[in-house]
């Protein structure tokens, strides 16, 4: 799956929705000045009834869900928010239900083996990396596997994560991602780069995003923003 020449204009950012063509938008229909600030207003409200003070930083957030409301193929109200910021010593997955403004989960998360020890400064899109990759997923359909029940992921951004299901990045449980494994190795395990979850969550957390959630797994990396296309400030985005 892939999304092909997104429009979007600040309606669609303010509400939610996103429009898809493949031309630009006339410079008439761009953001205005008010319609901006309506969007960070919205943005802002999530944020704060959803319990994410003190949780997540806001700009990260914003950033977030900017995307969120970019990406025309979502089918769930949701939001999946990976803080790779944060040591893997803390929780740092929020699952957040964007039309009702709550957050649903929050859990630890791994991270890949070769993108840190406690935290994760290291990110590919690369196969055999064991990194992590960055930027904004789907979530796709479930299946049993060798880690038991497990979440497909469509990687959205082109030379950034549109590799994951060719690294078979996916959502799966984890014996190593449990706090009795922090008591005795001071962090998480590490996957080969899926964001692996709590075994005891691990389900629940799958089941309530599966099949068309937004996935974005955040660090503060300024070569991301650099060159993100759903991130880009420009009124037209084409990914093929």
């Amino acid at each position: 799956m892939r999304i092909r020449g997104i429009i979007y204009t600040a309606a669609a950012i303010a509400g939610g929705l996103l429009f898809c063509s493949s031309g630009a938008l006339p410079a008439e229909n761009h953001p205005t000045a008010t319609e901006t600030a309506y969007a960070a207003d919205r943005h802002k409200l999530i944020y704060e009834s959803a319990g994410l003070t003190g949780e997540l930083p806001y700009e990260a957030f914003d950033e977030a869900l900017t995307g969120y409301e970019r990406i025309a193929d979502r089918r769930k109200d949701i939001l999946v928010f990976v803080d790779y910021s944060k040591p893997s010593t803390q929780e740092r997955l929020y699952v957040i239900d964007v039309a009702n403004r709550r957050l649903l989960h929050k859990s630890l998360v791994a991270h890949g083996r070769g993108s840190g020890d406690t935290y994760a400064t290291s990110f590919s899109n690369t196969p055999g990396s064991h990194q992590s990759s960055l930027g904004f997923f789907l979530t796709q359909n479930t299946y049993q596997g060798r880690n038991g029940y497990s979440l497909r992921l469509d990687g959205l951004e082109q030379g950034i994560n549109d590799k994951a299901y060719e690294r078979a990045i996916v959502i799966h449980g984890a014996d190593y991602c449990a706090t009795s494994f922090i008591r005795t190795a001071g962090r998480l395990g590490r996957s080969f780069g899926c964001p692996s979850l709590p075994k005891e969550v691990n389900d629940a957390i799958i089941d309530t995003i599966k099949e068309g959630a937004v996935l974005f797994i955040y660090a503060d990396d300024v070569e991301y923003r650099l060159n993100s296309p759903i991130l880009s400030p420009a009124p037209a985005l084409a990914m093929q």
